[in-house]
């Protein structure tokens, strides 16, 4: 089915791949406005904030944070939030407090800081992290090799949605192709290239 969607998307004209994106984006703002809490990523971490009844303190809350699940709660309740997570996370750089006594502000640290979250938990709808586009002040932020790396990894995630050859597929068939020109009496027939 993806692999359709992928196709029939590819055959687009511009303006029905803007009318596409627009419906699916206002799906995804639809569920993800219908979840209990609210999230924002960076490569680097995930924060969540839940609204919670005024006056809340910490002694009131469930709060479990697992390398791979978390757990919110009002003690006695049923969890706000609970599940598996996306990916892992740091746990001794996670965090979690309560902001102004009607907020649970939740941060995770991811363990691989080259990757998007699709949700915070995986019963959750997820978003098209395709089409994520970071923050460019940040990306100016960053020093050059740390830059390159984050621009090589939107490129490769950009191919992958394609179904295209990320940067290291490209530049090993470029190489290859060098190598047939320099080396015309090889039979190159049989060369499988993996990606």
């Amino acid at each position: 089915m993806a692999d359709e969607t992928t196709k029939k998307y590819d055959d687009m004209t511009a303006e029905e791949r803007e009318s596409y994106d627009k419906i699916e984006k206002a799906k995804e703002d639809a569920e993800q406005a219908a979840l209990p809490y609210t999230w924002r990523q960076t490569l680097q971490d995930v924060n969540v904030s839940i609204p919670v009844p005024k006056g809340t303190r910490g002694r009131d809350l469930e709060v479990v944070l697992k390398k791979k699940h978390i757990k919110i709660a009002l003690k006695g309740q049923p969890a706000i939030l609970e599940g598996e997570l996306c990916k892992d996370i740091k746990l001794d750089d996670s965090t979690w407090s309560i902001e102004d006594q009607k907020q649970v502000e939740i941060h995770l640290e991811k363990s691989n800081q080259m990757t998007w979250w699709e949700h915070v938990v995986t019963s959750a709808p997820k978003i098209n992290t395709k089409k994520i586009q970071p923050e460019n002040s940040k990306l100016d932020d960053l020093d050059g090799e740390t830059r390159a790396m984050v621009e090589k990894m939107m490129f490769d995630q950009r191919q992958q949605a394609m179904n295209k050859p990320d940067s290291d597929a490209l530049r090993k068939q470029e190489m290859l192709e060098k190598f047939k020109k320099q080396h015309p009496e090889m039979d190159f027939s049989k060369v499988k290239m993996d990606q």
